[in-house]
């Protein structure tokens, strides 16, 4: 005997046997709420009661919501069954209004249980492979360079010093893969020639000509210093060693990378010291790397949210920023940072991690959170950038605030290049430190990586693919690469959104952001372009083979 089920055939014992199997697995997972609430609350316990400030240390953070979740789960299983034990013994005893009662507090003793159990992250399905959507940005259109060099990162882990320091992290190594990314994302044999192509290209589509960089003009390099965070802890800093790093091994924007790209700005472009910008407006800009980039390049403008002790402090601008969502009707206007409306042109350089909380992924898009001088997450004026993110949105086709960061013209619109520090990737903010992945090429090794793109949603989908392969967790919320086709079809998004971050003038649609696919497998990491399509991303993988260079596919004019 047969039974049709959503359109397959599938036979009575076959359906039954998994039917078993799924209620045995189902019983088993049961029990991981408690027993991980037990072992969160006892750390807790131990670790906090002899010394009562590790209560704000992060690893305490994040046991805190799941050792409350036990403890509140236990007294609603505890009061739901001594409930209903009296109520038994009411109505024996013909005392019915106090039976109905105890009966309501039972069910609302086990309500209250069920409630910290029943939450479920929603995870996406596997991505489909190579097809490509959106119109690829660039001077190659949609070339992602990925430049992988196990040589830059030489760290042992805790015990062995810090990830960022020289001994540790190669600044020859990394300083030739900044300029292997130029050449190749280019396709010219010179740093210089790179830099000029990638500017007068850039220049063409915004429509100022075929022209490379001029002197006087000022380039801002926004960071992900996220590690470093000060906005949330207020504005007194009483000594220049308040900012000394708290989160000595978060992943951390490298100054490996920072003075890699400073050095190509200033002894290959040409452009003056005092004339780049770099920073995070959210953070401080910490003292160990201050330190390392300010002794080679003093005249550059750090900037941090403070701007104490030679930093420059971040200020917004009167040009504003809007959000395309109804939810940001009657909310306080966000502006612009004061520093990105005088520059005229950005690099994002962001960094290679997951976003354990909300986000999914934090990428170069992501790396925006931190462009607005003011708390992403919900505050009494400001609109709550972090609701539509898929952990609380979970899904696709939804309205997407990276858009908006991705399109804005004194964002998006400005960004000569986009790069991914990838030396060494984490998990955002589940951990404090960088982990090695086990994924080919990196075998139980850091990552070691930087990626280079003019197509923001290029770069980030490259990146999203290299994510979900390693880990099965936050990569794979159902939801977390949804901005990445909303921006691809920002011109006619599956929501229906009408992306208009500008929102002046003669009010018009966001085009499409460049184009978004998945690669064919983690093994060949193949896309469209790879295989001789005129759509699509291409991914150029330089390597530290003894010929040099290897490259995925065989691509004209990569160097």
């Amino acid at each position: 005997m047969m039974l049709r089920t959503r359109g397959l055939y599938r036979s009575v014992c076959a359906e039954a046997d998994k039917t078993v199997e799924h209620q045995r697995k189902h019983r088993r997972l049961t029990w991981i709420f408690p027993i991980g609430g037990l072992l969160a609350l006892l750390w807790f316990l131990l670790r906090v009661i002899p010394k009562p400030s590790r209560a704000t240390y992060p690893c305490q953070r994040a046991a805190f919501p799941l050792a409350s979740g036990f403890v509140i789960w236990l007294a609603g299983a505890i009061g739901s069954v001594a409930a209903f034990r009296r109520a038994r013994r009411c109505l024996v005893q013909s005392r019915y209004v106090l039976c109905a009662a105890l009966l309501a507090v039972g069910i609302g003793s086990l309500w209250l249980a069920q409630s910290f159990t029943s939450e479920e992250i929603v995870f996406a399905q596997e991505p489909v492979a190579n097809s490509p959507i959106g119109n690829a940005k660039g001077l190659h259109p949609g070339r992602v360079v990925w430049v992988h060099d196990p040589d830059a990162t030489d760290w042992q882990g805790a015990g062995n010093g810090h990830w960022w320091e020289s001994s540790h992290t190669d600044q020859v190594v990394v300083d030739e893969m900044m300029g292997r990314a130029i050449r190749a994302l280019s396709g010219e044999a010179a740093d210089a020639a790179g830099w000029d192509s990638l500017f007068k290209h850039f220049n063409k589509a915004r429509g100022r000509g075929v022209v490379g960089y001029k002197p006087g003009e000022k380039i801002v390099v926004k960071v992900n210093f996220v590690g470093c965070i000060r906005i949330w802890q207020g504005d007194s800093v009483a000594s220049v060693e308040g900012y000394n790093l708290r989160s000595v091994d978060y992943m951390n924007t490298s100054p490996q990378v920072i003075i890699a790209l400073l050095r190509q700005l200033v002894n290959t472009v040409g452009v003056a010291q005092a004339n780049i910008t770099v920073g995070d407006t959210l953070c401080y800009f910490p003292n160990e790397f201050y330190e390392m980039c300010h002794d080679k390049f003093p005249d550059v403008r750090y900037l941090e949210y403070l701007g104490k002790f030679g930093r420059t402090a971040a200020k917004l601008s009167s040009v504003p920023f809007y959000w395309s969502t109804p939810d940001a009707e009657g909310k306080t206007t966000d502006y612009v940072p004061e520093s990105y409306v005088r520059a005229d042109y950005l690099i994002n350089l962001a960094n290679l991690k997951s976003h354990n909380d909300m986000a999914g992924i934090t990428l170069c898009a992501k790396n925006h959170y931190g462009s607005l001088v003011r708390k992403p997450a919900r505050t009494q004026e400001y609109f709550d950038m972090h609701k539509d993110l898929p952990r609380n949105k979970p899904g696709m086709g939804h309205y997407r605030p990276l858009v908006d960061l991705m399109g804005h013209k004194q964002l998006g619109g400005k960004t000569l290049l986009y790069l991914i520090d990838g030396l060494y990737a984490g998990k955002h903010a589940k951990e404090r430190a960088p982990r090695r992945w086990n994924t080919s090429p990196f075998n139980d090794d850091w990552t070691s990586s930087l990626f280079a793109s003019q197509d923001p949603v290029a770069i980030d989908s490259v990146g999203f693919d290299f994510l979900w392969t390693e880990w099965d967790d936050a990569p794979h919320w159902s939801g977390t690469n949804d901005y990445l086709v909303e921006a691809a079809l920002a011109n006619d998004p599956p929501s229906g959104t009408f992306y208009d971050p500008d929102h002046e003038g003669n009010v018009t649609r966001l085009p499409s952001l460049g184009v978004h696919e998945h690669w064919n497998n983690p093994a060949d990491k193949q896309y469209s372009r790879n295989s001789g399509r005129a759509e699509g991303i291409e991914l150029v993988k330089l390597t530290a083979a003894a010929s040099g260079v290897v490259s995925v596919a065989a691509s004209p004019g990569v160097r």
